[in-house]
């Protein structure tokens, strides 16, 4: 039985996570954080039968009461650095779902977990659609280097463009082996153009009714290739974020992108 905390437990996605912890037979949960929630009734707020699972105002707080096999996180880009300093520095195992992390963040966090043994899995998108969508993308990036990116969010979503379109752009720079032609355009209304990533043209679209969509748009000479993925409802991550808590004892140190545990 795999021990689990849930940090960041009240939220869209942490109750999403609560709730499919509940119907998983080999999995645990033991503890949530929430700030906004410490002292709570986890039952009542996630609308699930764990109502006497404490919920408690930090990590620091619940790492010292409890030792959890694995800590998954979705917060917040503004405290995910630190939390996942916490977690590490126990040597405990942990599930990043929150983006926000920067290169450089990744680098620091991956010397920690050399040090403390965590295993660490970091990954912009829990959907295997969208997972699936990144790999082929890279793929087909060898032969129509042309390409830009379109991803659509719900309006409360705190960073743009998204981890998955970012994570998107790098493999499809690391793949590409033709040049792509050079964007001429002039724009007239600065920003029309998108934002360039690893050289990649990434738009990002923020309206309520999204949850998480993304398309791939690839251009050739006389023809053009379009990869779309929909994720319709927060149910469409789970089964990945199950899959990396099984999976992440297997993988050690800091791994970036949930696509490098598919077998």
């Amino acid at each position: 039985m795999i021990k689990v905390l849930v940090n960041g437990a009240c939220g869209r996605m942490g109750s999403e996570v609560v709730r499919t912890l509940e119907v998983e037979k080999d999995l645990q949960l033991i503890a949530a954080v929430d700030p906004q929630h410490a002292g709570g009734n986890l039952g009542m707020l996630t609308r699930t039968n764990y109502k006497d699972i404490p919920i408690y105002k930090n990590l620091n707080e619940a790492l010292t009461i409890c030792v959890p096999d694995v800590v998954i996180d979705f917060t917040t880009p503004s405290i995910i650095k630190e939390s996942a300093k916490t977690v590490i520095s126990k040597g405990i195992h942990m599930v990043i779902g929150t983006t926000g992390l920067t290169v450089e963040d990744r680098e620091e966090l991956s010397n920690m977990v050399d040090i403390t043994g965590s295993h660490v899995l970091i990954a912009p998108n829990f959907s295997l659609g969208a997972v699936l969508l990144i790999k082929v993308s890279a793929e087909i990036a060898k032969y129509m280097p042309n390409t830009e990116i379109i991803e659509l969010h719900h309006n409360h979503k705190y960073d743009a463009p998204s981890g998955t379109a970012k994570l998107t752009a790098e493999k499809i720079a690391e793949a590409r082996i033709l040049t792509a032609e050079k964007d001429n355009t002039k724009e007239s209304l600065i920003g029309a153009r998108g934002g360039k990533y690893h050289d990649i043209t990434i738009h990002s679209v923020r309206l309520p009714g999204y949850v998480a969509h993304q398309e791939v748009l690839f251009g050739g000479h006389g023809e053009t290739l379009t990869i779309k993925h929909d994720s319709l409802d927060r149910k469409s991550f789970m089964p990945g974020v199950m899959l990396a808590v099984k999976n992440i004892f297997k993988h050690p140190g800091l791994v970036y992108g949930l696509e490098n545990y598919l077998e």
